[in-house]
């Protein structure tokens, strides 16, 4: 098994170039069987998540350098190279020489292609100007162009931008153990932001912070939906996919913990994460359940809740500088599949909520598919359904993840 940080980033990548995985998963159970330091977790993150973001653009200087095909295992060594000769700040011989360690009897080839990536480098960075912008920016082709139609050239450059630097860390201040400005004062960096008076922007994430419930690692951009939803400590409400919780927890503090949530995620494992994030923030008024949204549940009756907020499956173009792999895992289809699902589930909360009460439809995506023609579609086909409200934020103009959120009323 992997003994080394570079060992591990070359067993990870392997994995991913599987496709069966996502990169973060793919961390989570090595880390779990293997027990490294800090230091070497942090590495192998790094440049796991930095071969992801620049996947194309590495791709294309292998390719240039190397007539015909390369093995997976050679390709993985060849690209986690790369990566760190262009975008770390490390010795170049110490990361040819720890690459070219591992490539057993690729060795020649592969201390050749650093070395000559090396020497060329001004040439391949003039081939890279002249690439077309989705592949010098390491993202679909097709992502490119419906953004492109969508926002424009100079949006969408920017955004394909900001994927690819790993995103600042927010946390949401946990407002029944500690208040924003508490955090803010105890780190030095660390400021409240702009966008959001519970988030806090921090260099760094102190342990006590996480062990004494004080914060929820979470983006400034998923706090609207919550507010939109504006639940009352009488309410009965639904947190309809709920896991791994952040909604979930804010949703209590906004109640004052009082009125009473369920919780609904439909892996059993996912819900256990959620009652984890429960436990740790003090939140009392809230019920976890596994359950499937689309079949019948005793918890869930028709017209039984004052207010029920939808965060739906979706694409997460909105996240992906968090989530690197994810524009390699979608294609156009998604566009076509996905906002029938969510319409689909949206429909069903509507069955679940009273008379009167107020429903939020939200998503990390910045596609109007699933966005706001979902919403559309349900007004136009669920009879009494009404849109009062409708916020979406813009990672290359609000300083956050892409999310969009409405607010629904059924009459």
């Amino acid at each position: 098994m992997p003994d080394s940080p570079h060992q591990l980033c070359r067993h990870a990548l392997l994995n991913w170039q599987r496709g069966s995985q996502f990169a973060d998963e793919i961390l989570e159970e090595m880390f779990e069987h293997e027990q490294p330091s800090p230091h070497t977790r942090a590495w192998t993150r790094e440049v796991l998540f930095g071969v992801i973001r620049h996947l194309s653009e590495i791709d294309f200087i292998i390719d240039r350098l190397r007539q015909g095909e390369l093995d997976a295992d050679t390709r993985a060594l060849l690209r986690l190279g790369i990566y760190q000769l262009r975008h770390m700040r490390i010795a170049a011989h110490a990361a040819v020489n720890e690459t070219v360690n591992l490539a057993g009897r690729a060795r020649g080839m592969v201390n050749a292609i650093l070395r000559r990536s090396l020497r060329e480098r001004d040439a391949l960075d003039n081939a890279l100007l002249k690439a077309p912008d989705w592949l010098r920016l390491s993202h679909p082709e097709f992502l490119v162009r419906r953004w492109t139609e969508e926002f424009g050239k100079e949006a969408t450059l920017a955004l394909c931008e900001i994927n690819n630097r790993p995103a600042e860390v927010f946390v949401r201040a946990n407002g029944l153990r500690a208040t924003a400005a508490e955090l803010a004062q105890s780190v030095p960096g660390a400021e409240i932001s702009a966008f959001h008076p519970k988030a806090v922007r921090t260099p760094r994430l102190p342990d006590s912070w996480l062990s004494g419930g004080m914060c929820y690692v979470q983006d400034p951009s998923t706090l609207i939906a919550c507010d939109l939803l504006d639940p009352q400590p009488t309410d009965q409400v639904l947190d309809a996919c709920a896991a791994p919780g952040g909604k979930t927890t804010y949703l209590a503090e906004l109640m004052n913990g009082q009125g009473h949530i369920i919780a609904c995620d439909l892996w059993k494992s996912r819900v256990e994460f959620l009652q984890k994030n429960i436990r740790r923030l003090g939140v009392r008024n809230t019920h976890p359940i596994v359950a499937d949204l689309m079949k019948p549940h005793e918890l869930l009756k028709p017209a039984s809740f004052d207010r029920i907020l939808l965060d739906a499956p979706c694409s997460n173009t909105g996240v992906i500088r968090r989530r690197v792999d994810v524009r390699w895992r979608l294609s156009e289809e998604d566009f076509v599949r996905m906002p029938e699902h969510q319409f689909a589930l949206l429909r069903r909360m509507v069955e679940l909520l009273k008379p009167g009460g107020v429903l939020v439809y939200s998503t990390c995506s910045l596609e109007p598919e699933e966005n706001e023609r979902v919403v559309e579609r349900a007004i136009a086909e669920l009879p009494g359904l009404d849109c009062t409200h409708e916020r979406r934020t813009r990672p290359w103009i609000d300083g956050v993840d892409g999310a969009f959120a409405a607010r629904l009323v059924r009459a």
